[in-house]
Order: C-alpha cells, then sequence, then structure tokens
C-alpha cells in the first residue's frame, strides 16, 4: 500500500485534520470491533464484526451467511471504525477500503486464533474473512460543546459536564 496514494486521498472535511497511515493503523490496533460494509444481492449491507490486525490486515471470522457470501463475492468492502475522548472533546473515524479474502491456510488461520480472535456469538464461526486495506484514511476532530439543555441525556459529550 503506497503511503503517499493515501494520504493524497484524505480530505480535511470541515476542517478535520487527516490521521496519518502510521495514526490509522494505531487506533485500529487498539480497537477490536467494526463495522464491514459489503454489497450483498446487489445493495449495501453493514455487519459490525469483532477483529484483529494480521500482517496489516483485517480479519474477522463468520459462519455461512450473507456476510460470508459477499466477502466471497469478488467485490470490494469497506471497514470503519471510530471512537470519542470524552476527556479531550475529540471523536475520530477510520475507513479501510480493499478486497475481501477468504483465508485457507490452516497455517494462517492458527496465527489468527494466536491473536485472539473468538466469536462473540454462539456459533462455529469457521470461516476467516481478510480485508486487505488498498486505501487507508482517517480524521480527527474537535467535537462540539453540547447544548446542556437541548442535548439528549445519553449523547456522550455529555459526560463532562456531569
Amino acid at each position: 500500500m503506497n503511503e503517499s496514494k493515501i494520504a493524497d486521498e484524505q480530505s480535511s472535511e470541515g476542517g478535520a485534520p487527516p490521521l496519518s497511515f502510521d495514526q490509522c493503523w494505531e487506533l485500529l490496533a487498539a480497537a477490536n470491533v467494526g463495522r464491514l460494509a459489503l454489497v450483498v444481492d446487489d445493495h449495501p449491507e453493514i455487519f459490525p464484526v469483532n477483529y484483529v490486525l494480521y500482517d496489516r490486515n483485517i480479519v474477522f471470522r463468520t459462519d455461512a451467511g450473507r456476510k460470508l457470501w459477499g466477502a466471497m463475492a469478488s467485490r470490494p468492502g469497506a471497514f470503519e471504525i471510530d471512537g470519542y475522548d470524552a476527556q479531550a472533546t475529540e471523536a475520530w473515524s477510520v475507513m479501510a477500503r480493499g478486497e475481501t479474502v477468504l483465508m485457507t491456510d490452516p497455517q494462517e488461520t492458527a496465527k489468527v486464533d494466536q491473536l485472539g480472535l473468538e466469536p462473540w456469538q454462539p456459533g462455529a464461526k469457521s470461516h476467516y474473512i481478510r480485508l486487505k486495506p488498498r486505501a487507508l484514511t482517517g480524521r480527527r476532530f474537535v467535537v462540539n460543546r453540547p447544548d446542556l439543555w437541548e442535548t439528549n441525556t445519553n449523547d456522550a459529550r455529555r459526560a463532562l459536564f456531569e
């Protein structure tokens, strides 16, 4: 993956500074749940998945079904994570785009298992899927201070003020 190509694709929407290539990987490494976007039956679907990073790839497990079928359809996929730091009043988002590939090498899947990739839901989840990023982008931005009288009580921004 060409780091300069990735940096060129990043935009600073609304003045939000783009994250560097390394910052994107650090945030991906620190999290373990994200959203996988695939085209299934000619329309987009989004699946929450727990994952690990293996050899600069995002790897998750799944059982037979729509997610596996979509991942094996030789179409590009996207993967996204985001977060909010209440103390810093900053939010961030990272997105990877690339091809999804079924992992079939038992030595590779054993290495992935050693990284702690276990299913969160009941079931075998015996299929390992790798998203090979061709583009990796991210941004970080300062979150507006909430209007304490008007903002929903479950809004994460209220945490510092209550």
